[in-house]
């Protein structure tokens, strides 16, 4: 049995939601050795949940689907897109399939303004959230049980997650692929969408600063050489002489392209270097270390224990163990 994602479909919900997890889940891979996702898109409406109507979203289009409230109970994940009304309630059959859904152990997905749903199902009680920044006054008046971070891309309970707005939305669900099918199987997806597979942050994936999907084309020859170059002790002098400019004119536009500066740019692509080849081989940490361009293995140790939350054995052991228990949850 494959995976099976519900995504709700509500009344005048944004069409790029829909489209994103659409595109990510419903799309058939066979470049990924295992079996790829279920995705069924589920009508909640004023028909009260009941499958086989339309569903008008925005701009145009409406969802006809056979699946309802019942499939988005059954479901392994649910994904809660963004609300089309933040100020007023959302369905309350949705409320309550949501609810049900997580009793019996599904792992409930927000995107943007979907928080606000999320929100009012008591499930986030407690916790730390995402929404769009925009939404964040709103967002803690309406929830104050909730704490809102509004700086974060993401953040990942396990059992619940929520998303910030637009473009994370991508980033969101390449998470998801990651978790489920691993970094070689998100890489794959984020190269289809040009888009960055993993954008930095800690054990929790609580992103420290949003990124642009992608640099302007200055930049993009240099970023791309940099991350074939990460293994070499590269410096913000390396990288202004292969750009044909000035360290300090460099530095300047990187951050104003990036939102962050040269080095830890470089410092976020090789952690992510180094959890693509902890969860993809048993090389020694010393080696690992020289690959991902952090010089030794106390190096590779502080830098990925500081940004990901735990040391690199922990990791490479928890992912592993994840992936054997795989199978028994399918």
């Amino acid at each position: 049995m494959r995976h099976s994602i519900a995504l709700a479909v509500t009344e005048g919900m944004p069409i790029f939601d829909l489209a994103v997890p659409c595109h990510v889940f419903g799309t058939d891979r066979p470049e990924v050795p295992d079996d790829w996702y279920d995705l069924r898109v589920c009508a909640i409406g004023p028909s009260g949940g009941q499958a086989g109507g339309p569903v008008a979203t925005r701009s145009w289009f409406a969802a006809h689907t056979p699946y309802g409230a019942a499939e988005l109970v059954s479901a392994d994940t649910v994904i809660v897109p963004a609300s089309a009304d933040v100020r007023g309630d959302p369905p309350g059959e949705l409320i309550d399939a949501l609810r049900e859904a997580h009793g019996r152990g599904a792992r409930i997905v927000s995107l943007c303004s979907g928080a606000f749903t999320l929100a009012a199902t008591g499930l986030l009680d407690g916790r730390t959230a995402a929404t769009h920044w925009m939404y964040a006054a709103l967002f803690a008046e309406r929830y104050p049980a909730v704490r809102l971070d509004p700086s974060v891309l993401y953040v990942d309970h396990g059992d619940v997650l929520t998303g910030a707005g637009s473009t994370a939305c991508i980033d969101v669900c390449l998470h998801l692929v990651r978790e489920d099918f691993g970094s070689e199987a998100a890489n794959t997806v984020a190269r289809q969408l040009v888009a960055p597979a993993h954008r930095p942050g800690g054990q929790a994936q609580y992103i420290e600063a949003p990124l642009p999907e992608r640099a302007d084309d200055s930049l993009a020859p240099l970023l791309h050489w940099a991350t074939e170059h990460l293994a070499e002790p590269l410096t913000l002098a390396d990288l202004a002489h292969h750009a044909h400019t000035s360290p300090r004119t460099l530095a300047r536009r990187f951050e104003a392209t990036t939102g962050t500066t040269p080095l830890r740019w470089l410092r976020a692509q090789r952690i992510a270097r180094a959890r693509a080849l902890l969860e993809g081989g048993d090389l020694p940490m010393d080696r690992l270390a020289e690959l991902c361009g952090l010089g030794t293995a106390a190096n590779l140790r502080r830098h990925f224990t500081r940004a990901v939350g735990v040391p690199p054995h922990d990791y490479r052991r928890a992912f592993r163990a994840r992936e054997s228990a795989a199978p028994a949850t399918v």
